[in-house]
């Protein structure tokens, strides 16, 4: 596969994003036509063995990819900072996991996509790092107003699964599905936080923040359907069902495992959003 991977520990979140040009490439960029790539992850705990950054770190590495399949379209982007002061409810009683009011991440969102359309951006997409409901549900209002109060058309880009619990009409300008193809076994078990498949990713593109020393020694969780209703609850419940931070199988994860989910994602990804520029 022909997919980037970490080059330093820790690999810095502002690696290939505009933070790193200067204000005329940005500006060239946007006069040809460039489309806006922004990742919106938090600060979280994600149990013993991954660093709080882990919702930060992943859609950094899932845009990487992304604009490198829409340059083989012809398709140029820019990939804006990360946003990671974000909307956290389920892990919101662990330490290090950082709580920002809804509103005050749409007035800041509004802000910065008001700004970019003032550069010239006409189309940015919006990809969450964190599947929080509540923290999804305040990144499609911000892209609503944003694009509401702005000459940009902003759009939130989840997996149809999100889109469904947001309860998002099919087709609504501000929203676009994408859907994931599978090669997993199937299990009555879920994996749902920092288990086997955000695990395996940090595996394959940062090593250097994963602690291998206790990775090892996490069983797995064994939990169901009915374990997620309680988790999602939150706060103190979502630390009963999970004690130590993590819903899934950790020690299961491979880098194999997480580069090859992440390349069937990103091109999922990349068909919708060259479909809605081709469109545009």
């Amino acid at each position: 596969m022909n997919i980037a991977t970490a080059s330093s520990p820790g690999d810095c979140v502002l690696k290939d994003t505009l933070a790193e040009m200067t204000y005329l490439e940005v500006e060239a960029a946007i006069s040809r036509g460039a489309i806006g790539l922004w990742g919106l992850g938090v600060i979280e705990q994600h149990g013993p063995h991954l660093p709080t950054a882990t919702d930060v770190y992943i859609p950094s590495v899932r845009l990487r990819e992304v604009k490198r399949l829409l340059a083989q379209q012809g398709i140029e982007a820019l990939i804006i900072p990360p946003f990671y002061w974000g909307v956290n409810h389920v892990s919101s009683s662990f330490p290090a996991t950082i709580k920002v009011r809804p509103r005050v991440m749409v007035d800041l969102m509004t802000d910065v996509i008001k700004s970019l359309a003032d550069d010239g951006l006409r189309h940015l997409f919006c990809l969450s790092g964190h599947n929080d409901r509540a923290h999804n549900e305040t990144i499609f209002q911000a892209v609503c107003r944003g694009s509401a109060e702005s000459s940009l058309q902003a759009a939130f880009v989840a997996e149809d699964v999100m889109i469904g619990r947001l309860g998002v009409e099919p087709g609504h300008p501000h929203a676009l599905a994408f859907s994931v193809p599978s090669n997993a076994v199937p299990s009555p078990f879920l994996d749902i936080h920092a288990g086997d498949w955000e695990t395996s990713v940090m595996l394959a593109f940062n090593p250097e923040v994963v602690r291998h020393e206790a990775l090892h020694d996490l069983a797995p969780t064994n939990l169901v359907i009915a374990d997620l209703q309680e988790w999602r609850k939150g706060h103190d419940d979502a630390r009963r069902v999970t004690p130590l931070g993590y819903f899934g199988d950790p020690a299961a994860a491979t880098a194999e495992h997480g580069r090859a989910w992440i390349l069937r994602e990103a091109e999922s990804i990349c068909q919708v959003i060259a479909r809605r520029v081709q469109d545009a």
